[in-house]
Order: C-alpha cells, then sequence, then structure tokens
C-alpha cells in the first residue's frame, strides 16, 4: 500500500511539473511584448528595454522557468502585471472564496446524486427510475450559466430572498459571504449531480445483476443489506473518477457561475486576468488548477482501492 501510495505520489508531481512547464511555454509564446503591455504603446524603446532588463526577460527561457518554479513551490507566484502587488496572496484569497461553493456543492451534489442513482438503479424502467432519469437528463443538457440565470430571475428577483449579485470584494470575512453561496451552490449541484447519477445508476445496474449479490439474496439477507454491505461499495468504484473530475473541476474555479453572480472566486480571477492579460496570475491559477486535478485523481485511486479488497490484494502480488 505503501510502495502503490508513494508512487502515485511520484506521478502525481511529474504531472504537475509537466503542466508547469506547458503552462509557462504556452504564455511564452503568446504573441506580445509583457513590458510594452506593462508600459503602453506609448513608451518609449528605452523605457520598454529597461523594463525588460528589470523584469528578467531578456534572460533564456530556461532559467526564467527554473526561477519561476522555484518560486511556485514556495507559494510565491510573482507580481500581478496590473495590480503590482504578489499573486500568491490574492489567489489564495479567491481559492479560500472558490472553496466556499465547491464544498457546499459536493456534500449537495454527491450525497443526493448517490441516493438518487441507487434508487433510479434499484427501481430501473419503473416510475422512480423514469422521473429521476428524465430530471438527470434535464440537468445535463441545460448548460449552468442558464440554471444560474434562472435561479436569479426566481430567488432573487420574483421572489428576492437571495442576493442576485456578490458586492463584497475577496477579502470579505466568511460569514459575509454565506448568504451568497447558496445560489452559486444550487446551479453547480444541479448540472453536478446529474452526470453522477448516471453513473451511479448504471454501477448500480450491473452490480446488483452480478453473482455475489445473487448469493447474498440467496442467504436470505434483506435488499436493505444487500445494497448498502454488498452492492454499494463496488458500485462505487465507477462512479470515483466521475466525482474527481466534477470536485477538480469545482476548486479549479467555474468561471461562467462566478461570473454570473459576481462571485469574487477563482473563476472570475481567471476571467479578469485573460481581459487583462495579466500573465503572471493566469500561470498561477492554471499550475494550482492541475495540482488539484491531479490531486482529486490520487483521492479518487485511494478510495478505490479502500472500497476494492481485491485491488490491495493485486498490489501485494504484484510486489
Amino acid at each position: 500500500m505503501l510502495l502503490y501510495i508513494s508512487r502515485r505520489l511520484l506521478s502525481a508531481v511529474v504531472t504537475v511539473l509537466l503542466a508547469s512547464v506547458i503552462v509557462f511555454a504556452a504564455v511564452q509564446l503568446l504573441p506580445g511584448d509583457v513590458a510594452t503591455q506593462v508600459l503602453g504603446q506609448d513608451a518609449t524603446p528605452d523605457a520598454v528595454a529597461a523594463l525588460r532588463e528589470q523584469m528578467g526577460l531578456n534572460r533564456p527561457a530556461v532559467l526564467r522557468f527554473v526561477d519561476w518554479i522555484t518560486g511556485a513551490v514556495r507559494g510565491d507566484f510573482g507580481v500581478s502585471l496590473v495590480s503590482g502587488e504578489p499573486v500568491a496572496p490574492t489567489l489564495w484569497l479567491h481559492l479560500r472564496n472558490t472553496m466556499l461553493i465547491a464544498v457546499a456543492t459536493i456534500a449537495v451534489a454527491v450525497t443526493s446524486s448517490i441516493v438518487l442513482g441507487v434508487v433510479a438503479g434499484l427501481y430501473r424502467d419503473r416510475w422512480p427510475d423514469t422521473v429521476i432519469s428524465t430530471l438527470t437528463l434535464v440537468g445535463m443538457s441545460v448548460p449552468e450559466f442558464v440554471v444560474a440565470t434562472l435561479l436569479v430571475l426566481a430567488l432573487s428577483i420574483t421572489v428576492p430572498v437571495l442576493p442576485a449579485v456578490v458586492l463584497d470584494e475577496a477579502s470579505a470575512p466568511v460569514v459575509d459571504l454565506l448568504p451568497a453561496v447558496v445560489l452559486p451552490t444550487i446551479a453547480l449541484s444541479v448540472v453536478m449531480t446529474a452526470y453522477i447519477v448516471r453513473m451511479t445508476r448504471t454501477s448500480v445496474i450491473d452490480v446488483m445483476a452480478s453473482e455475489f449479490v445473487t448469493t447474498a439474496r440467496l442467504k436470505g439477507l434483506g435488499t436493505g443489506r444487500v445494497v448498502v454491505r454488498h452492492a454499494l461499495p463496488s458500485a462505487l468504484l465507477p462512479t470515483l473518477n466521475v466525482i474527481a473530475m466534477n470536485v477538480a473541476w469545482l476548486v479549479g474555479g467555474v468561471a461562467v457561475v462566478e461570473n454570473v453572480f459576481n462571485y469574487p472566486g477563482v473563476g472570475r480571477m481567471l476571467l479578469e486576468a485573460v481581459h487583462n492579460r495579466d500573465l503572471p496570475v493566469l500561470q498561477a491559477i492554471a499550475v494550482v488548477s492541475a495540482a488539484v486535478y491531479v490531486l482529486c485523481n490520487l483521492a479518487a485511486d485511494l478510495g478505490a482501492m479502500a472500497l476494492n479488497p481485491r485491488l490491495r490484494t493485486g498490489e501485494r502480488s504484484a510486489r
């Protein structure tokens, strides 16, 4: 087990490093000159040359990448070209705000989708399955920004019980942001639940038709015990990867939904950085998002190993 975890951690580190190389190279290949962008089109050639020297842009790209990745490991992602402030503190504040939405969405979406998926799988081709499958199909078909807009229309304009947009800054206390988390959480949960329900339903149908479930039933075990003790752990195995991908999608920042609600999260920070061509911010968000994605997949693999003893047995056999 420890050897497997060590290999997966090493693979995760290599993946993040490769993502960092790709991100840095892509940013360097973008058209335009950073120094000219900072000083403006009316800047003199001498001023542009001086700023390039100050920013280290005249140094070889390899050396600049080593300096950047070394700083990133320490949590230093450089200085914003727009505000002139360090990127890291601002990024952590926006990431904290996105985590508020992500944690709430994960708690709502994962719990409800597993329950709905199990019910749909157990009542296959009957009315509970038909209702759940129809709602799931609608949730998958409607984009999240449409769901967000409808929620604003229903719960902020027609029945004004929740704020339509967030007026607080990213540095606002968590307590002040909590009312603004409700609508984004509902909008994201609708989309996220739809995909997990589909996968859970399919897995439950396959597992309930397997031999070990049939054996458990022949032993006289009740349906509830068969589902919870025998079927559900196996049914969750293929669902874990879908959950991990959705969690990475959330934590990486859902730009569209955050922009609809003017929510000060990573997604809105990313849109502002793209609009302002703030390259250090873009690099930082891309690398942090890649790290989150890798960690979520690692957690899914470890969760699958914990749920399936055969994976642990296979790992020991391989050694």
